[in-house]
C-alpha cells in the first residue's frame, strides 16, 4: 500500500470517527433535552470538536437532527423488512414495515415531528435531507415488493398504493391533532384507511 493511501485511509477513518462521535452527541442531546433546546455549541462540546468542524457534516441544527433520525430510521426499516418477511398476509406485512418506522419516529415526539417537517420543506441540496428521502423510497420499495406478491397487482399499481401508504403514514406522524397519539393509536388509524386502500373494488351491478 502505497503512502498516499494509507494517509487517505487514514484521514477517512478520522472522518469516520468525528462523525459517530457527531451523531452520538446530538442523539443523546436531542433525545435528552428536544431539538429546540439543544444549541450546535452544545453538541459541538459534546462531540469534542469545534463548531466550525461541525459545520462541515451539517450546515444546521435541521441537518443534524435528519442526521440522527436518519441513523435510527435505517434501523427501523431494516427490523421492519425482517418482520414482515415472515408474514403472509399482505396488510399485516405493509404494517410490519410501517410500526418501527412509526416507534422510531415518535421516540421524542417533538423530535419527529420536527424531523418530517425537515424532509419536506429542508434544503434538498444538503446530504442529510437527500439521505432522509432516500430512506423514504425505500420504504416505499419494501411496501412495494409485498403488494407484489399479489400476482393480479401491476407495479404501477403496487407503487400509487405504497406512496400513499407512505403519505398516510408521514401524515398521521406529522398532524398536530395526533400529537398526544400513542403508538397504536397511529397504527391503529394508520391501518383503518390502508385497509380500505388495499380491500378489493367490488364492482356496481349495472340495473
Amino acid at each position: 500500500m502505497s503512502l498516499a493511501s494509507k494517509s487517505l485511509g487514514r484521514r477517512e477513518r478520522n472522518k469516520q470517527e468525528k462523525l459517530d462521535r457527531i451523531t452520538a452527541a446530538a442523539r443523546e442531546l436531542f433525545s435528552t433535552h428536544g431539538v429546540d433546546d439543544v444549541t450546535t455549541q452544545q453538541i459541538a462540546d459534546r462531540a469534542d470538536i469545534g463548531t466550525g468542524t461541525l459545520f462541515l457534516y451539517a450546515k444546521t441544527k435541521g441537518e443534524l437532527l435528519l442526521l440522527v433520525q436518519n441513523s435510527s430510521y435505517v434501523d427501523a426499516l431494516v427490523r421492519g423488512r425482517a418482520a414482515a418477511a415472515g408474514i403472509p398476509e399482505v396488510l399485516d406485512a405493509v404494517m410490519a414495515i410501517v410500526r418501527p418506522v412509526v416507534e422510531c419516529n415518535r421516540t421524542q415526539i417533538d423530535n419527529g415531528r420536527t424531523y418530517l417537517r425537515e424532509m419536506i420543506f429542508g434544503d434538498p441540496e444538503e446530504p442529510h435531507h437527500r439521505d432522509a428521502l432516500a430512506l423514504t423510497g425505500q420504504t416505499e420499495e419494501a411496501i412495494v415488493a409485498i403488494l407484489r406478491r399479489d400476482e393480479s397487482v401491476g407495479e404501477p399499481e403496487a407503487a400509487a398504493q405504497a406512496h400513499i401508504i407512505s403519505a398516510i403514514m408521514f401524515v398521521s406522524m406529522a398532524a398536530t391533532v395526533n400529537i398526544g397519539s400513542t403508538v397504536d393509536d397511529l397504527l391503529q388509524d394508520i391501518r383503518r384507511q390502508a385497509e380500505v386502500l388495499l380491500s378489493p373494488k367490488k364492482s356496481t351491478p349495472v340495473r
